[in-house]
């Protein structure tokens, strides 16, 4: 089976090969002979209710400044493709769910890895509260009082935008921290794009690491470990986060046998999931990373099932 791929992607020049995961599934898919194209979301384009996207063919090579190499650009109706892969990263903000409503337009005709309709309706901060029992004490508001009282009940806390991505605006306030108000002004009162904010119980298990743990078809298949630095409560790798070769344990196969069911069913072939101490507190649906990095530690070729997940469902 030969399949055209577009993929709707950041600038491919810009990325870092190493670690990029959208790369590793272009390596992937070009070496089982499908035909890649590129392009970023700007180049999208809906007229009359068909999508289109100026497509420029793509080939990649897993060396560091000669990764890839372009065609020339063309104007093409998506529906000729067989496979859209929405691998653009966050913000999570209108311009991404306008990306969403674009894509719904040839899905399922042509295959959109992951769905967008699940990607607008699964914000990686909130969907996880469907499944009960699995975050610690989350609250989400921009109700002054609720986050006041919250920080009252359990002291040491995180604060972060509902959606906000890659460690960006996340604070830890101890019980005796006096930035509480000011924080409070500067998040409710003086965000540029207002939303809500969510306040968690701080885990003490984040200081032996934060574990990404991916699902494919919704069975975990792979996970990488994310040590903070010291100094820091975010254990995310480009803000300093180290990376560690983990093992996936009974608790995150309980957690994926609980949400993965739901994921496949909407159509979630690839998601990232972050545990901390046992507990859930993301479910990264829109650009999963940490492929790469597990490859690299000895773990599984996750991109190879990504692309048997994504064959399967063509076929």
């Amino acid at each position: 089976m030969s399949l055209k791929i577009a993929i709707q992607m950041d600038p491919i020049a810009d990325i870092d090969i190493v670690g990029d995961t959208t790369f590793a599934l272009a390596l992937a898919a070009q070496g089982r002979g499908h035909q890649l194209f590129y392009y970023t979301p700007d180049a999208l384009s809906m007229l009359d209710g068909i999508v289109s996207a100026r497509l420029s063919p793509l080939k990649v090579a897993d060396k560091k400044d000669a990764h890839f190499k372009l065609g020339e650009a063309r104007l093409t109706d998506l529906r000729e493709m067989d496979v859209v892969l929405m691998r653009q990263d966050p913000p999570f903000d209108m311009n991404y769910i306008s990306a969403t409503h674009f894509l719904e337009r040839i899905h399922p005709e042509v295959l959109v890895v992951n769905d967008p309709v699940a990607v607008r309706n699964a914000p990686e901060k909130i969907f996880p509260v469907r499944f009960e029992g699995l975050l610690p004490p989350t609250l989400m508001t921009r109700d002054r009082q609720a986050l006041t009282d919250f920080r009252a009940q359990h002291g040491d806390i995180i604060l972060k935008p509902v959606f906000g991505n890659g460690g960006a605006g996340v604070f830890r306030l101890r019980g005796d921290d006096e930035n509480f108000g000011a924080l409070m002004d500067t998040l409710l009162d003086g965000a540029a794009a207002p939303e809500p904010i969510i306040a968690q119980a701080y885990l003490p298990a984040i200081r032996a690491g934060d574990k990404r743990v991916i699902l494919v078809e919704g069975e975990a298949v792979g996970a990488l470990n994310r040590v903070p630095a010291d100094g820091d409560a975010r254990a995310n790798v480009h803000v300093g986060g180290a990376p560690q070769a983990i093992e996936l344990d009974a608790r995150d196969k309980e957690i994926a046998a609980q949400i993965g069911p739901t994921l496949k069913n909407m159509g979630i072939i690839f998601a990232g999931i972050d545990v901390i101490g046992g507990q859930l507190t993301e479910i990264n649906v829109t650009s999963p990373t940490c492929i790469r990095e597990i490859k690299a530690f000895g773990g599984p070729d996750i991109a190879e099932m990504i692309l048997d997940a994504i064959e399967a469902r063509r076929a």
